[in-house]
């Protein structure tokens, strides 16, 4: 919850113009993890349920949706939950869609939406713009130093949304893009932080995980301003 960036406020405002949505719209949103995107969705007065599979994960989006009466976060898996009452107004998901069986998240979606209720995805990026800090690039070689292989950061006009796959779903149409570039400023610390939050760096073998971290750390604070720029791209799909 500390580590990991929040969306910015544009994406949301877009979110609920594509989608139709007005004060007291149910949405349903998917993977909540600790809220980062559930108190926007609150603050611009909808109804949402939340569906998280983690309970640690759940129980501190309440926490953090304690003030927002017209929020349920509810500890169950997608794939299997089943609400008391569907005909939701959007189903959403942010940085989080990848992880629903892909034989399921299209169909039960649909499923839980009033006839013309929208689908809204947001994707995130790890991007390296040409115009941004290159400490990405430069830190492959502490991973190639662990073991792990070098992979260059892909450019933002290489990353896309989901818009193919949702069309191909059968399930909605048409589909809506917007793109939102986004930078955060770390410390050797807080770009660790953010790092161990990552699947791919949790799965790294404990030894060589830990040395991998102290690498980057030295790295960062061998810098004149002992921080890095890193860039995300985040991407909405509305359909």
């Amino acid at each position: 919850d500390l580590a990991r960036p929040a969306y910015p406020a544009e994406l949301f405002d877009d979110l609920g113009e594509l989608a139709g949505l007005r004060a007291g719209a149910r949405v349903l949103e998917i993977g909540c993890g600790t809220g980062k995107a559930t108190v926007p969705l609150a603050e611009r007065g909808f109804e949402v349920v939340c569906v998280e599979l983690g309970e640690q994960l759940a129980a501190v989006a309440r926490r953090n949706l304690a003030a927002y009466p017209r929020v349920e976060v509810v500890g169950a898996p997608f794939e299997t939950w089943e609400p008391a009452e569907a005909g939701f107004d959007a189903v959403v998901a942010f940085t989080a869609f990848h992880w629903i069986d892909p034989g399921i998240r299209y169909e039960k979606s649909a499923r839980l939406l009033r006839d013309g209720g929208a689908l809204a995805v947001v994707t995130t990026g790890h991007v390296v713009p040409e115009d941004g800090d290159p400490f990405m690039l430069e830190a492959q070689d502490d991973y190639v130093a662990v073991g792990e292989p070098w992979l260059r950061p892909p450019r933002p006009d290489e990353i896309d949304g989901i818009s193919d796959e949702i069309a191909a779903s059968g399930a909605f149409a048409p589909v809506a893009t917007r793109r939102y570039p986004w930078e955060q400023r770390y410390s050797a610390e807080e770009y660790v932080a953010v790092l161990d939050t990552y699947s791919g760096h949790r799965t790294i073998e404990q030894e060589r995980r830990l040395r991998l971290y102290d690498l980057i750390r030295a790295r960062i604070e061998a810098r004149p301003e002992r921080a890095v720029r890193k860039a995300y791209l985040f991407i909405l799909d509305v359909a």
